[in-house]
């Protein structure tokens, strides 16, 4: 596996996204960073990350989305990766909240910022962002946000959660692409945060309302049973839910 390091960068998706415009570059090539001076969430987001504390990183992946429904499924694979490898650090209570946040405890600890790219051949490469709170113990603003260090009392080896992580990515790739494993689906709506629980919710004219996950299609919208009992599917700028 090709892994570049940088001791910082402005956004690890844009170094790699520049990097394939004017080189080949290899299947799961990694650019890693100590410190991102702009990365980058979810919907324009900023992640805040302090230098050298955390995981900071970004993914090529080719051969894997080859149309619309495959875009989200690659989501599901990197959510679920991620939290099978940080199951082999003892970590508790995770789970995903949609679209895109790995939960501990109720906190977020980590993110991920996917990117499509249509080249002109038809195929479809994706540069998977990472970011991973891993030994950072202050968080200013952002009382939802945690790291493995404050939820553990205790410092991690970055290293070795990296490199257990890309393990169970290659890992799952190869059971879908291999078409072996059929139930990763159910995986993940097994930990998707608060399904099949009351939860409050925020629509995108600030209207807030309460409803029940049922689940998340295919395509990335979250289902939500309203409390008339009806089902209504969400697009990721359409809906906000409220902790």
């Amino acid at each position: 596996m090709n892994v570049i390091k940088l001791n910082a960068t402005e956004s690890t998706n844009s170094f790699l996204k520049e990097l394939l415009l004017t080189q080949n570059v290899d299947n799961f090539t990694v650019v890693i960073t100590e410190y991102q001076t702009k990365g980058k969430g979810q919907v324009g987001a900023v992640w805040d990350s302090e230098s050298g504390k955390n995981l900071t990183f970004s993914l090529l992946v080719k051969d894997f989305v080859v149309n619309a429904s495959s875009v989200f499924i690659l989501n599901t694979l990197i959510s679920i990766s991620l939290i099978k490898a940080l199951e082999k650090f003892k970590i508790n209570d995770l789970s995903i909240k949609w679209p895109n946040d790995i939960l501990s405890e109720r906190k977020k600890i980590g993110g991920i910022l996917i990117e499509n790219i249509f080249k002109g051949n038809n195929e479809i490469v994706s540069v998977v962002g990472i970011g991973l709170n891993v030994n950072q113990m202050l968080f200013g603003n952002l009382p939802q946000a945690s790291s493995l260090a404050i939820l553990n009392s205790k410092e991690f080896d970055k290293d070795l959660i990296l490199e257990e992580i890309l393990l169970q990515i290659r890992l799952y790739y190869k059971l879908i692409i291999d078409q072996v494993k059929n139930d990763f689906w159910v995986e993940y709506h097994n930990y998707l945060f608060k399904k099949d629980i009351p939860a409050a919710f925020l629509a995108i004219n600030n209207k807030q309302f309460m409803g029940i996950i049922k689940g998340v299609t295919q395509f990335g919208k979250l289902r939500i049973m309203l409390e008339d009992d009806s089902i209504q599917e969400f697009n990721i700028k359409e809906i906000k839910m409220l902790y």
